[in-house]
């Protein structure tokens, strides 16, 4: 039987837990499902990205990637603001305005486009530097990944195309790196895994 006390300011009540200073038990258990099942969503995710680069022909790619979320500066948030269904960065910024968790990811990671930027040695602002193609290949894999983890049973290979128009012409990246990613995307949505995962596994430059 929960036994309901009432603060001795504001109009608030708490539980006879909270004035004896005992856990919470059902923030408890949500802290446990949150962490399991993040836990579980980034590790089925890792498994399938390595997946997608043995296909694509950087297996070393798929072994290092996405390491970072194990780190406490990463999963803990990722715990926090899980909700299953869109990342947990997403959280974060709306409680904060920002990720730390995004920032600590991105700075670790070279497969986001957002860690190769640089000062423009003429314009000493802030320009996004042409990614080399192993790692556009593992953004390429992690993308169709993502897709396919957040939209289960319901994913389509036109997602992850859908996804990267959303944004197109707002984001900081290099144009020849954003116009492969896009041309792999189209290619995935028109003629699916098999054989775009052959022609990224054949390409050598761009």
């Amino acid at each position: 039987m929960k036994v309901i006390l009432k603060k001795r300011s504001g109009n608030g009540n708490f539980s006879l837990a909270e004035a004896l200073g005992l856990p919470d038990v059902k923030k408890y258990a949500r802290y446990l499902h949150n962490m399991r099942s993040h836990f579980r969503t980034i590790t089925d995710h890792r498994h399938m990205v390595m997946r997608h680069c043995v296909k694509a022909g950087i297996p070393l790619r798929g072994m290092l990637h996405d390491l970072s979320k194990y780190t406490p500066s990463e999963f803990i948030p990722g715990v926090k603001y899980y909700q299953g269904t869109r990342s947990p960065n997403e959280g974060e910024r709306e409680a904060y305005g920002f990720s730390y968790a995004w920032m600590h990811h991105k700075g670790r990671n070279r497969h986001h486009f957002e860690y190769w930027t640089d000062y423009d040695p003429k314009t000493r602002l802030m320009s996004p530097v042409k990614m080399p193609l192993k790692y556009v290949k593992e953004m390429f894999c992690d993308r169709v990944a993502a897709s396919k983890i957040y939209n289960g049973e319901n994913y389509t290979d036109s997602d992850a195309l859908a996804y990267f128009m959303k944004a197109k012409g707002r984001r900081v990246i290099h144009p020849d790196t954003s116009a492969l990613l896009e041309h792999l995307l189209r290619m995935l949505a028109a003629k699916g895994e098999e054989y775009t995962f052959d022609y990224v596994r054949r390409l050598r430059k761009y």
